[in-house]
């Protein structure tokens, strides 16, 4: 079962990665998101942070659909991310394994192709399973 020190201690071994000051977690790669936690929007009031759900940036349609439907009780979106290529994690549905794979995969989506090979050339990717 993962949480948010595993996204936040994952995506600060990522190359490059910027947390951004916030009621949760928000990293960034050359100032485009790649997982945050999730800001829910209740109409007449003031958003409230998950910080057990993380927004992941999938890349596009055909892989948002993928998630959702392949692994409902995983993966969801609300209408406020229709059209963007964002889903929501639960997180405790979800080990550091997983967590590992899904946010190196929105950072290499979201990474410049020029800081890229950072990771790749020479930069250790994250160590899985290890709690700090």
């Amino acid at each position: 079962m993962a949480d948010a020190d595993d996204v936040r201690r994952l995506a600060l071994a990522l190359p490059h990665v910027v947390e951004v000051d916030s009621e949760g977690f928000d990293f960034r790669v050359a100032d485009k998101g790649f997982v945050w936690s999730y800001p829910e929007r209740r109409p007449g009031t003031s958003r409230l942070i998950h910080t057990d759900i993380a927004v992941l940036y999938v890349g596009d349609e055909a892989e948002k659909q993928a998630l959702l439907l392949g692994e409902p009780e995983v993966f969801f979106t609300t209408p406020a991310y229709d059209g963007l290529p964002l889903v929501m994690l639960r997180l405790a549905q979800v080990d550091v394994d997983r967590l590992t794979e899904l946010v190196t995969d929105a950072w290499r989506m979201r990474v410049p192709d020029s800081l890229a090979g950072d990771l790749d050339g020479g930069t250790d990717p994250p160590q899985v399973g290890i709690r700090a």
